[in-house]
């Protein structure tokens, strides 16, 4: 199991406030920790009923997807299906993330962690197509269901990358206060980030969404993200 450091388990971030961009303007984040602490216990209990309730019902359609999915990985390159890698989690703890397959198996071989690309030569052709249409996601309900992921919350990382974004972001710890999500507030308006840069813009998005969650903005996330399935926008 990946060991983190002691910067990415500690989730309590300097104070103050975070600026970056969020949409096409500057903005500043009012950082409250523990704020941010409070709104997440006030609905945690909902919250979870709500993510159980909401997976059970997405893997009626899902598991049939990911029947017929995990046969076409199989049978494009014989490998295995399902891709188990950790993650980080709540309170910086690691977890087991579960995807469908979309890279080649000796993706890494090297050794080397690195970000997916735009055109990656790494991702198989049903990759491509799983990854567009997000399909490859589908394992994670498993992750809601026991409890290690919520519908919506920051995308969870990689150890080895996390260690790197605490040091230059501090703030970035902050986002390990809430469960990681399937989506997210920075999902649906920034995309997929490949880079440092782009995932210090996308942190100002997680920022802004732990900072003023409501089960308001969880829905308007949910509708956007139901957009971004149709059209498939910031795949890779």
């Amino acid at each position: 199991m990946t060991t983190l450091s002691a910067a990415a388990r500690h989730t309590a971030a300097e104070p103050g406030p975070w600026r970056g961009v969020i949409g096409h303007r500057e903005a500043t984040v009012a950082i409250d920790r523990h704020r941010i602490e409070e709104r997440i216990a006030q609905r945690a209990m909902l919250r979870r009923w709500l993510d159980v309730a909401g997976a059970m019902l997405l893997l009626i359609p899902g598991v049939p997807l990911m029947v017929l999915a995990a046969l076409a990985v199989r049978a494009e390159d014989r490998g295995p299906w399902l891709y188990r890698q950790q993650r980080v989690g709540r309170n910086g703890q690691p977890f087991t993330l579960l995807k469908l397959r979309t890279m080649r198996v000796d993706a890494e071989s090297d050794g080397r962690a690195r970000w997916a690309s735009l055109h990656d030569e790494r991702i198989t052709r049903v990759g491509g197509w799983l990854r567009r249409t997000r399909i490859d996601e589908l394992p994670q309900l498993f992750n809601v269901v026991r409890g290690e992921m919520s519908l919506i919350g920051p995308r969870p990382e990689r150890a080895c990358f996390v260690d790197e974004l605490v040091r230059e972001l501090p703030h970035y710890a902050l986002r390990h206060l809430a469960l990681p999500g399937i989506t997210g507030y920075a999902q649906v308006h920034a995309g997929y980030a490949a880079s440092h840069a782009e995932t210090r813009t996308k942190l100002a998005y997680d920022l802004h969404y732990l900072a003023h969650q409501s089960f308001v903005l969880d829905l308007a996330i949910a509708t956007r993200t139901v957009v971004v399935l149709l059209t498939g926008r910031g795949a890779r």
